[in-house]
Protein backbone atom coordinates (compact mmCIF):
# COMPACT_ATOMS: atom_id res chain seq x y z
CA UNK A 1 0.00 0.00 0.00
CA UNK A 2 1.17 3.37 -0.80
CA UNK A 3 0.88 5.79 2.14
CA UNK A 4 1.27 9.03 -0.08
CA UNK A 5 -1.62 7.92 -2.38
CA UNK A 6 -3.84 7.00 0.78
CA UNK A 7 -3.17 10.48 2.01
CA UNK A 8 -4.08 12.04 -1.14
CA UNK A 9 -6.82 10.26 -1.20
CA UNK A 10 -7.91 11.61 1.89
CA UNK A 11 -7.48 15.09 0.92
CA UNK A 12 -5.19 15.22 3.39
CA UNK A 13 -2.57 18.55 3.26
CA UNK A 14 0.93 17.37 2.78
CA UNK A 15 4.56 19.36 3.07
CA UNK A 16 7.57 18.45 1.53
CA UNK A 17 11.08 19.97 0.38
CA UNK A 18 13.26 19.10 -2.42
CA UNK A 19 16.40 17.12 -2.65
CA UNK A 20 19.37 18.13 -4.93
CA UNK A 21 22.45 17.62 -3.39
CA UNK A 22 23.43 13.80 -3.63
CA UNK A 23 24.47 12.59 -0.46
CA UNK A 24 21.41 10.48 1.04
CA UNK A 25 22.35 11.51 4.58
CA UNK A 26 20.08 14.70 3.74
CA UNK A 27 17.32 12.77 2.83
CA UNK A 28 18.00 10.66 6.22
CA UNK A 29 17.85 14.20 7.89
CA UNK A 30 15.12 15.99 6.06
CA UNK A 31 12.96 13.01 6.22
CA UNK A 32 13.79 12.41 9.54
CA UNK A 33 12.30 16.33 10.81
CA UNK A 34 8.82 14.87 9.54
CA UNK A 35 8.13 16.28 6.18
CA UNK A 36 5.29 14.26 4.35
CA UNK A 37 7.46 13.48 0.95
CA UNK A 38 10.88 14.35 -0.27
CA UNK A 39 10.49 15.86 -4.27
CA UNK A 40 13.69 14.03 -5.21
CA UNK A 41 15.10 15.97 -8.54
CA UNK A 42 16.81 14.90 -11.59
CA UNK A 43 15.12 17.41 -13.83
CA UNK A 44 17.48 20.11 -13.09
CA UNK A 45 20.33 18.57 -10.76
CA UNK A 46 23.36 16.18 -11.83
CA UNK A 47 22.20 13.13 -9.50
CA UNK A 48 22.85 9.61 -11.05
CA UNK A 49 20.25 7.06 -11.03
CA UNK A 50 22.28 5.25 -8.32
CA UNK A 51 22.45 8.32 -6.09
CA UNK A 52 18.68 8.37 -6.69
CA UNK A 53 17.59 4.74 -5.33
CA UNK A 54 19.99 5.54 -2.50
CA UNK A 55 17.90 9.20 -1.57
CA UNK A 56 14.68 6.80 -2.12
CA UNK A 57 15.90 4.01 0.40
CA UNK A 58 17.07 6.81 3.19
CA UNK A 59 13.46 8.31 2.70
CA UNK A 60 12.34 4.88 3.66
CA UNK A 61 14.50 4.24 6.41
CA UNK A 62 12.85 7.14 7.98
CA UNK A 63 9.46 6.59 7.14
CA UNK A 64 9.50 9.37 4.61
CA UNK A 65 7.82 9.02 1.18
CA UNK A 66 10.21 9.64 -2.01
CA UNK A 67 8.54 11.26 -5.09
CA UNK A 68 11.35 11.47 -8.11
CA UNK A 69 11.31 14.64 -10.94
CA UNK A 70 12.53 13.25 -13.91
CA UNK A 71 14.05 15.11 -16.58
CA UNK A 72 11.35 16.40 -19.37
CA UNK A 73 9.58 13.70 -21.51
CA UNK A 74 12.44 11.01 -20.45
CA UNK A 75 11.58 7.75 -21.40
CA UNK A 76 14.52 6.04 -20.28
CA UNK A 77 14.72 7.97 -16.71
CA UNK A 78 10.75 7.00 -16.34
CA UNK A 79 11.73 3.13 -16.28
CA UNK A 80 14.52 3.28 -14.59
CA UNK A 81 12.48 5.27 -11.71
CA UNK A 82 8.84 3.85 -11.57
CA UNK A 83 11.09 0.65 -11.51
CA UNK A 84 13.29 1.63 -8.21
CA UNK A 85 9.95 1.69 -6.65
CA UNK A 86 9.38 5.62 -6.01
CA UNK A 87 6.25 6.43 -4.16
CA UNK A 88 5.48 8.95 -6.80
CA UNK A 89 6.52 10.38 -10.03
CA UNK A 90 6.70 13.99 -11.32
CA UNK A 91 6.56 14.91 -15.06
CA UNK A 92 7.72 18.50 -15.63
CA UNK A 93 6.61 20.93 -18.92
CA UNK A 94 3.43 19.36 -20.14
CA UNK A 95 1.34 21.69 -22.62
CA UNK A 96 -1.14 18.60 -23.86
CA UNK A 97 -3.00 16.16 -23.12
CA UNK A 98 -0.78 14.13 -26.19
CA UNK A 99 1.29 14.78 -24.03
CA UNK A 100 -0.02 14.13 -20.91
CA UNK A 101 -1.10 10.92 -21.96
CA UNK A 102 1.70 9.49 -23.45
CA UNK A 103 3.79 10.25 -20.32
CA UNK A 104 1.02 8.51 -18.08
CA UNK A 105 1.14 5.37 -20.56
CA UNK A 106 5.19 4.89 -19.74
CA UNK A 107 4.55 4.17 -16.29
CA UNK A 108 1.44 1.75 -16.90
CA UNK A 109 1.68 -2.18 -17.88
CA UNK A 110 -0.62 -3.19 -20.92
CA UNK A 111 -3.25 -2.86 -21.93
CA UNK A 112 -3.48 0.12 -20.02
CA UNK A 113 -0.37 2.27 -21.14
CA UNK A 114 2.96 1.36 -22.75
CA UNK A 115 5.13 0.06 -20.10
CA UNK A 116 7.87 -2.50 -20.30
CA UNK A 117 8.40 -5.30 -17.62
CA UNK A 118 11.67 -5.15 -15.19
CA UNK A 119 11.04 -4.13 -11.79
CA UNK A 120 13.43 -4.98 -9.65
CA UNK A 121 13.46 -2.69 -6.12
CA UNK A 122 9.36 -2.10 -6.66
CA UNK A 123 9.27 -5.94 -6.31
CA UNK A 124 11.22 -6.19 -3.34
CA UNK A 125 13.66 -7.91 -5.70
CA UNK A 126 11.64 -10.64 -5.80
CA UNK A 127 9.57 -10.60 -2.70
CA UNK A 128 6.34 -9.27 -4.10
CA UNK A 129 4.66 -11.61 -7.02
CA UNK A 130 5.18 -10.23 -10.02
CA UNK A 131 2.31 -10.45 -11.43
CA UNK A 132 0.51 -9.47 -8.53
CA UNK A 133 2.70 -6.13 -9.12
CA UNK A 134 1.91 -5.56 -12.97
CA UNK A 135 -1.67 -6.42 -12.52
CA UNK A 136 -3.07 -4.15 -8.52
CA UNK A 137 0.60 -2.73 -7.12
CA UNK A 138 2.12 -0.67 -9.63
CA UNK A 139 -1.59 1.51 -9.72
CA UNK A 140 -0.39 2.12 -6.34
CA UNK A 141 2.17 4.58 -7.88
CA UNK A 142 1.44 8.39 -7.67
CA UNK A 143 1.91 10.17 -10.75
CA UNK A 144 1.66 13.91 -11.14
CA UNK A 145 1.82 16.27 -13.95
CA UNK A 146 3.59 19.78 -13.51
CA UNK A 147 1.77 22.65 -14.90
CA UNK A 148 4.30 25.16 -16.45
CA UNK A 149 3.15 26.84 -19.16
CA UNK A 150 0.30 28.37 -20.32
CA UNK A 151 -0.46 26.05 -23.02
CA UNK A 152 -1.16 23.46 -20.11
CA UNK A 153 -3.72 25.69 -18.70
CA UNK A 154 -5.60 26.10 -21.92
CA UNK A 155 -5.67 22.51 -22.70
CA UNK A 156 -6.11 21.52 -19.00
CA UNK A 157 -9.98 20.42 -19.44
CA UNK A 158 -8.75 17.94 -21.79
CA UNK A 159 -6.31 16.53 -19.65
CA UNK A 160 -7.74 16.31 -16.77
CA UNK A 161 -9.56 13.82 -18.73
CA UNK A 162 -6.99 11.21 -17.55
CA UNK A 163 -7.67 8.65 -14.58
CA UNK A 164 -4.48 7.64 -13.69
CA UNK A 165 -2.84 11.58 -13.07
CA UNK A 166 -3.31 11.69 -9.03
CA UNK A 167 -2.24 15.36 -8.79
CA UNK A 168 -1.13 18.29 -10.62
CA UNK A 169 1.65 20.47 -9.40
CA UNK A 170 2.16 24.35 -10.30
CA UNK A 171 6.27 25.25 -11.01
CA UNK A 172 4.95 29.28 -10.88
CA UNK A 173 8.67 30.33 -12.47
CA UNK A 174 8.19 28.57 -15.50
CA UNK A 175 4.31 29.31 -15.69
CA UNK A 176 5.26 32.91 -15.11
CA UNK A 177 7.95 32.82 -18.12
CA UNK A 178 5.47 31.34 -20.77
CA UNK A 179 3.41 34.55 -19.90
CA UNK A 180 6.65 37.29 -20.57
CA UNK A 181 6.70 37.68 -16.47
CA UNK A 182 9.69 35.53 -15.80
CA UNK A 183 9.90 35.27 -12.13
CA UNK A 184 7.27 37.60 -11.07
CA UNK A 185 5.65 34.74 -10.13
CA UNK A 186 2.28 36.98 -8.58
CA UNK A 187 2.10 39.36 -11.54
CA UNK A 188 -1.49 39.70 -11.95
CA UNK A 189 -1.78 37.27 -15.22
CA UNK A 190 0.08 34.54 -13.69
CA UNK A 191 -2.40 34.24 -10.90
CA UNK A 192 -5.04 34.92 -13.19
CA UNK A 193 -3.54 31.42 -14.78
CA UNK A 194 -3.11 29.64 -11.40
CA UNK A 195 -6.91 30.46 -10.17
CA UNK A 196 -8.70 29.00 -13.57
CA UNK A 197 -6.53 25.94 -13.39
CA UNK A 198 -7.39 25.35 -9.54
CA UNK A 199 -11.23 26.21 -10.27
CA UNK A 200 -11.12 23.49 -12.95
CA UNK A 201 -9.12 21.04 -11.13
CA UNK A 202 -11.48 21.47 -8.09
CA UNK A 203 -14.61 20.66 -10.70
CA UNK A 204 -13.01 17.72 -11.38
CA UNK A 205 -12.15 16.98 -7.74
CA UNK A 206 -8.15 16.54 -8.13
CA UNK A 207 -5.09 16.93 -5.97
CA UNK A 208 -3.04 20.37 -6.37
CA UNK A 209 0.41 21.17 -5.41
CA UNK A 210 2.92 23.87 -6.04
CA UNK A 211 6.23 23.89 -5.19
CA UNK A 212 7.38 27.24 -4.79
CA UNK A 213 9.96 29.02 -2.34
CA UNK A 214 10.43 28.50 1.54
CA UNK A 215 10.62 32.22 3.10
CA UNK A 216 8.04 32.71 5.61
CA UNK A 217 6.54 35.65 2.62
CA UNK A 218 6.45 33.20 -0.06
CA UNK A 219 4.76 30.09 2.34
CA UNK A 220 1.91 32.66 3.28
CA UNK A 221 1.38 34.02 -0.07
CA UNK A 222 0.59 30.81 -1.54
CA UNK A 223 -1.52 29.36 1.35
CA UNK A 224 -4.28 31.90 -0.26
CA UNK A 225 -5.06 29.15 -3.23
CA UNK A 226 -5.79 26.50 -0.58
CA UNK A 227 -2.84 24.20 -2.05
CA UNK A 228 -3.12 20.17 -1.20
CA UNK A 229 0.56 19.78 -1.55
CA UNK A 230 3.19 22.24 -0.80
CA UNK A 231 6.88 21.89 -1.84
CA UNK A 232 9.28 24.70 -0.41
CA UNK A 233 12.56 25.46 -0.49
CA UNK A 234 15.43 22.95 -1.59
CA UNK A 235 18.67 21.47 0.79
CA UNK A 236 21.08 24.01 -0.93
CA UNK A 237 18.53 26.69 0.29
CA UNK A 238 18.87 25.93 3.86
CA UNK A 239 23.12 24.99 3.50
CA UNK A 240 23.52 28.43 1.75
CA UNK A 241 20.91 30.73 3.80
CA UNK A 242 21.97 28.87 7.37
CA UNK A 243 25.92 29.08 6.72
CA UNK A 244 25.29 32.62 5.48
CA UNK A 245 23.94 33.84 8.70
CA UNK A 246 26.52 31.51 10.84
CA UNK A 247 29.22 33.50 8.90
CA UNK A 248 27.53 36.59 9.65
CA UNK A 249 27.40 35.91 12.98
CA UNK A 250 30.70 35.30 13.62
CA UNK A 251 31.98 38.71 11.79
CA UNK A 252 29.43 40.27 13.85
CA UNK A 253 30.49 38.76 17.34
CA UNK A 254 34.10 36.93 16.79
CA UNK A 255 35.81 39.02 14.80
CA UNK A 256 34.44 42.16 16.63
CA UNK A 257 36.19 41.44 19.80
CA UNK A 258 39.64 40.52 18.42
Amino acid sequence: MNLLKERMKNKEKLCGTIISLTDPAIGEIFGGLGYDFLWIDMEHTYMSYKEVLCHLNAARSVGCAGIVRVPQNDLTATKKIVDMGADGIIFPMVRSKEEADALIAMTLYPPLGTRGFGPMRAIGYGKTDAKLYTDRESLDLCRFLQIEHIECVENLEAIVENPYIDGFIFGPNDLSGSLGEICNTSAPSVTSAIQRAIALLRRHGKYIGAAVGHSEASVRYWTQFDIDMLTTGADWNYLYDMGKQNLENLHRFHLKKT
